[in-house]
């Protein structure tokens, strides 16, 4: 045997990695294949593009006196400290709109995650027309906004088919122009636009929990609804951690439906939201840095939530 045969065997046991070439050593920054780190290059820095650099900007306007200025112009930004944030804090219309988000999430995210779970079980099943039922649930999500919202209007107006159908039950004045049911309806539009999503995410799901497991419960004496709960549920608990995050963090942003529904959060602010507030102060007031200090408090209360909702779910067992 030569050296070099010798060299790679220890104890009659080769030492040759499986695949026969020699082993990669593992870079300190670049891990044991640069390669792919090439290959995600383009969007990690679209990220830090998109999303970080602006995050951190955001930051740091929110504690200095930003205003917009002439392209190239040097103009002096102090820094202010917590200034703007005691300005936003003091400001009833701003709270109110975090209040009226919170009513959102409230109606929102519950519907979101029963209403998709309960319709990607059955869609999962052997029902006729599943194809159909399965398309007819996403075409809202990749409709655009402005083309249903028209519908909705037209359907929740002081006239509209929703008010005939409720006759002296319909609330006066209607959902859309009352500060009472103005978000709600919102929430629930939303939901709906929405559901096609986050049905195929639990349809992604549920190809995941095995058949035996339902035989099993089924022979334990367990019946449709024991099922669900004792096997369906727990087997789909990470995308239901998955759910309730994007839901929480799609309605934190909420801009659009607002914006068109309530013609910019009305009536008298009860739907507005704090994006809204933030386009509202930031490019139609002039005042980016007071828009700054909302964005960094909402960064900071969807994160709070969304730490919240991973340890009420079982995000970490998950």
């Amino acid at each position: 045997m030569s050296q070099s045969t010798a060299s790679r065997t220890v104890a009659g046991r080769s030492t040759t990695p499986p695949g026969g070439g020699p082993r990669r050593r593992k870079h300190p920054l670049l891990g044991k294949n640069p390669f792919g780190l090439l290959l995600s290059a383009p969007y990690l820095i679209f990220v830090l593009a998109v999303f970080a650099y602006p995050l951190v900007f955001a930051f740091w306007m929110s504690f200095h006196d930003y205003f917009f200025a002439a392209p190239g112009a040097d103009v002096d930004r102090p820094f202010v400290g917590l200034d703007n944030f005691r300005e936003v804090l003091a400001d009833p219309a701003i709270i109110r709109s975090f209040g009226n988000v919170g009513v959102f999430l409230l109606i929102n995210v519950p519907l979101t995650v029963i209403l998709s779970l309960m319709l990607a079980t059955a869609l999962n099943k052997a029902v006729r027309f599943r194809t159909f039922l399965r398309v007819a649930y996403y075409v809202p999500y990749v409709t655009a906004s402005v083309a249903v919202v028209g519908v909705w209007i037209f359907l929740f107006s002081g006239n509209g088919l929703v008010n005939q159908i409720l006759g002296p039950l319909a609330p006066d004045p209607a959902w859309l122009i009352n500060e009472d049911w103005a978000m709600p309806t919102i929430a629930i539009f939303v939901t709906w636009k929405g559901l096609g999503f986050f049905i195929l995410l639990y349809l992604a799901a549920l190809q995941n929990v095995s058949e035996e497991l339902y035989e099993a419960a089924s022979t334990d004496g367990a019946g449709r609804i024991r099922s669900f709960f004792s096997v369906t549920v727990p087997g789909v608990r990470p995308a239901t951690v998955l759910v309730l995050l994007l839901s929480t963090v799609t309605g934190a942003n909420l801009f659009t439906e607002p914006y068109l529904l309530t013609g910019g959060g009305g009536p008298n602010g009860a739907s507005s939201s704090p994006v809204l507030m933030m386009y509202q102060r930031g490019i139609e007031q002039g005042s980016p840095d007071t828009a700054a200090a909302i964005g960094v408090i909402l960064v900071i209360g969807v994160l709070i939530l969304a730490f919240i909702q991973r340890k009420l779910a079982g995000g970490d067992e998950s």
